[in-house]
C-alpha cells in the first residue's frame, strides 16, 4: 500500500534482523558470492595465483554447455559453482565442470508451479547462506516469481512463497541481492511511457513475502514529486533494470541504480528534474526507507540509464580516507560520492548544455559533470572526425563521406545534444549523439581495486542519429517520437529500428534492399571502444587502451576498439580480466598500464563479465560465459 508523505512503500511483512555485518561481509578468498563476487560490488578477486609473470601461460580447463545464451555470471560458494541455464538452474564442480545437480523447471505444455514463464534470470542467481535452523538457498528470478532452492539438492523450497516461488510482479531478469535476510530485486517494467510502477523491491528470503517497496517515482506530497509537473501519474521506466545493488553491509545501506524515464527521447509531459530517474539512491536495506540520492541526469532525453550504482570502497581524497562510491553511467561521467550522504567526494559542477526546438519540451538548463575526469567515451564530433581511408578502407570512408553528405551534416552540439525537431514537410535534418544508443558504459559496469582505488571499466564510443517529429494523433500513448535520420534510401531499411548508428560497411556496399553487405564499423574515427582505468582518489585517467578489434579490416588498423555492454574483473594478481567484446576473444590485461598479457580464441563472443574463484585443488581459475557456454581457465600443472 502506498503512504502519502514518504519515499518508500510501507512494510508488509516482519523480517529478520540485519546485522551489520552478515556472513557474506567475510567471503572466502576463494569464492565468488554474488554476481560482482561481494555485496560492495568490486568485482576484485584477492587471488593472485594467476599474475602478470605467468597469466601467458592460462589454458582452457573445462566447458560446460548451458544450451541457451546468456550473459550470466557464475558465483561459486563453499566449493559449487552456480549458474541459471534457460529453464535449469545448474550447480557444477568448479573444478571440472561436472554437474552436481540440476532443477529442471516444467515445460510450457506442462507449467510450472510459479505462473509467469519457465526461464530464469540470464544475469545470475544470488545465494543465501541460511542458519542454524535454515539450509543455505540459490534464489533467482523467473519472469514474475522469486524461486528459493535448496543450494544442496536444488529442489524448490517449500516454505518459501507457494512451494519455492514467490509472487514478484512485475517482473525483474537480473540477480536478487542478498542482504542479511532481505532479497533486493528490481524492476524489467520495459520502456513504456504509461504502464504502472516499476518501483526496487525488498523479499524476506524466508518467507518469499515483500517487505518493501521504493518509490522511484514521487507521488504526490512525497518529496521531489515537483521534479515532474504532471508527469508523474502512472509514469513507465525509471525502474531499476540494473541487474544488483550495491551494498554497505557494515551501515545496512543499498544503493540502487535507477533508470531513465520513458519515453527515452521525448519529455514534454514530465517537465522537470525527474526524480529519481538517473539516479544512484541510498535505502535503507532493511526497510527501503530513503536516505540520498545523486542524479547523473536531469531530465533524460538521450536514453543514458543509470545500469549499476558502482562498487563501494575507501579512497584517499586530498590524503584522507573516505569510504565512496564510484559510478558512471551512459554518458561515461565518472562520479566519485560520498557513500555516506551522497555528496560529491571529488568536485562535480553544473555546466549548461544545449537546447533543442521541440514544441513544448522542457530541456534542463544544466547537466552534472565531474571537473576532475572527463568523459571517457567521445561526446563530439564534426566533419573532419569522420574516418578517412587511412583510418579504416577507401570504400568505408567513401560511404561514410557520402551519407554524411546525403544528410546534409549531421548536427552535434557536445555532450547531451537534443534531437531536433523535424515538421511534417520540411526538410530532413538529423542530429547525432554521442555517446549514443547502447552509451558509453552499459550493464558491465566497473571493476575496482580497493586496495589502489583504481576503477577499471569498458568505455564505448557509440552513436544515435535522429530526429524528433509529431506522431498522428492516436499511433502513440505520446504526442512526439523520435524517427530515423534524414530520407535517403537506406535510412528506414537497414534494420536498426527507428534510429541508427553513424556506420557504414567496410566494403562500402549495400544490397538491393539496402542492408550492408559485410561487417559495418563506425564512421567517426576511433578508438571505438576502450578498456579504462581511472584513479578514484584524484580523478585522472590512468590509462586507456582499443579493447576489442574487427579482423575484417586491413592489418595494421584492426585493433580501434569492438566491445559489448559487458565489463571488467581485477585481480591481486595484478590482472584485468575481460571478455565483453564481439571477436570472439578473452583477455588479460596489466593493470597497471593497460598492456595486453594474455588472449585466448572462444567459440562465441563473452559479452558477460569474468569472475574467479579457488578450486578444491588449491588452483585459481577464471571463468566467463561466451554465447551458451561456461569457460573456465587456469594454469597448466607444471610438466604438462
Amino acid at each position: 500500500m502506498r503512504r502519502a508523505g514518504a519515499t518508500f512503500l510501507a512494510t508488509i511483512s516482519a523480517i529478520g534482523i540485519l546485522a551489520a555485518g552478515s556472513a557474506q561481509a567475510g567471503i572466502p578468498d576463494g569464492d565468488w558470492a554474488t554476481i560482482n563476487r561481494d555485496l560492495a560490488a568490486t568485482r576484485y578477486s584477492p587471488l593472485d595465483q594467476i599474475n602478470k609473470s605467468n597469466v601467458s601461460g592460462l589454458k582452457q580447463a573445462w566447458s560446460y554447455q548451458l544450451k541457451t545464451f546468456s550473459t550470466a555470471v557464475p558465483i561459486v560458494v563453499n566449493g559449487v559453482m552456480y549458474v541459471p541455464a534457460g529453464s535449469r538452474v545448474v550447480a557444477l564442480d568448479p573444478v571440472t565442470g561436472k554437474e552436481i545437480w540440476v532443477h529442471q523447471e516444467a515445460q510450457p505444455e506442462n507449467p510450472a508451479p510459479g505462473p509467469g514463464g519457465n526461464t530464469f534470470s540470464t544475469r545470475g542467481v544470488g545465494y543465501w547462506p541460511g542458519d542454524k535452523k535454515t539450509a543455505p538457498r540459490i534464489l533467482v528470478t523467473m519472469g514474475a516469481k522469486l524461486v528459493a532452492l535448496d543450494a544442496k539438492t536444488g529442489k524448490p523450497v517449500k516454505g518459501f512463497g507457494k512451494n519455492g516461488y514467490a509472487d514478484m510482479v512485475p517482473s525483474y531478469g537480473g540477480t536478487p541481492t542478498i542482504v542479511g535476510d532481505i532479497a533486493i530485486v528490481g524492476a524489467a517494467s520495459l520502456e513504456n511511457t504509461k504502464g504502472g510502477y516499476a518501483n526496487p523491491r525488498g523479499f524476506d528470503v524466508r518467507t518469499g513475502k515483500k517487505v518493501w517497496e521504493f518509490q522511484a517515482v514521487p507521488l504526490a506530497g512525497q518529496p521531489h514529486n515537483d521534479s515532474w509537473g504532471d508527469g508523474w501519474k502512472d509514469r513507465g521506466g525509471t525502474n531499476m533494470w540494473g541487474f544488483a545493488a550495491t551494498v554497505d553491509e557494515d551501515k545496512g545501506i543499498a544503493y540502487l541504480p535507477i533508470g531513465g524515464p520513458a519515453a527515452n527521447y521525448y519529455g514534454g509531459d514530465r517537465p522537470g528534474s525527474n526524480l529519481y530517474g538517473n539516479s544512484v539512491v541510498a535505502v535503507d536495506a532493511k526497510t527501503g526507507a530513503y536516505k540520498w540520492h545523486f542524479q547523473t541526469v536531469h531530465h533524460d532525453l538521450w536514453d543514458s540509464d543509470q545500469p549499476t550504482a558502482g562498487p563501494l570502497f575507501t579512497a584517499k581524497i586530498d590524503g584522507k580516507p573516505e569510504k565512496v562510491i564510484a559510478t558512471i553511467n551512459k554518458t561515461s561521467n565518472f562520479f566519485v560520492l560520498d557513500a555516506g550522504d551522497g555528496k560529491p567526494a571529488l568536485p562535480v559542477e553544473e555546466r549548461p548544455v544545449p537546447a533543442g526546438n521541440v514544441p513544448g519540451e522542457y530541456y534542463s538548463p544544466t547537466q552534472p559533470f565531474a571537473v576532475k575526469t572527463p568523459p571517457l567515451s567521445r561526446v563530439a564530433m564534426g566533419w573532419n572526425d569522420i574516418v578517412t581511408p587511412e583510418d579504416t578502407t577507401p570504400a568505408h570512408s567513401a560511404a561514410c563521406h557520402d551519407m554524411w553528405n546525403k544528410a546534409g551534416g549531421f548536427v552535434n552540439l557536445g555532450p547531451y545534444t537534443p534531437f531536433p525537431y523535424h515538421a511534417d514537410g520540411d526538410k530532413p535534418h538529423s542530429a547525432i549523439q554521442l555517446p549514443g544508443g547502447t552509451g558509453g558504459v552499459n550493464w558491465g559496469g566497473e571493476a575496482v581495486d580497493p586496495n589502489s582505488g583504481i576503477v577499471y571499466m569498458n568505455a564505448q564510443a557509440t552513436s544515435l542519429v535522429g530526429w524528433i517529429e509529431k506522431v498522428p494523433q492516436g499511433a502513440k500513448p505520446y504526442s512526439f517520437d523520435a524517427t530515423q535520420a534524414p530520407d535517403y534510401d537506406r535510412a528506414s531499411v537497414d534494420g536498426k529500428g527507428p534510429f541508427f548508428s553513424f556506420s557504414a560497411p567496410i566494403s562500402g556496399k549495400y544490397d538491393e534492399n539496402g542492408h550492408p553487405v559485410g561487417t559495418s564499423v563506425p564512421c567517426y574515427k576511433g578508438p571505438w571502444a576502450q578498456l579504462t582505468a581511472v584513479d578514484a582518489n584524484t580523478g585522472a585517467v590512468k590509462w586507456q587502451v582499443p579493447l576489442g578489434q574487427y579482423d575484417e579490416l586491413p592489418e595494421g588498423k584492426k585493433l580501434q576498439g569492438n566491445a559489448g555492454s559487458a565489463g571488467p574483473t581485477v585481480t591481486a594478481g595484478g590482472l584485468v580480466f575481460v571478455g565483453a567484446t564481439n571477436d570472439k576473444r578473452f583477455r588479460a590485461f596489466d593493470a597497471a598500464n593497460g598492456k595486453e598479457l594474455w588472449e585466448a580464441p572462444l567459440q562465441n563472443s563473452a559479452n558477460a563479465n569474468p569472475m574467479s574463484y579457488r578450486g578444491s585443488n588449491g588452483k585459481q581459475y577464471v571463468a566467463i560465459i561466451a554465447g551458451g557456454t561456461v569457460v573456465s581457465f587456469a594454469l597448466p600443472e607444471q610438466g604438462t
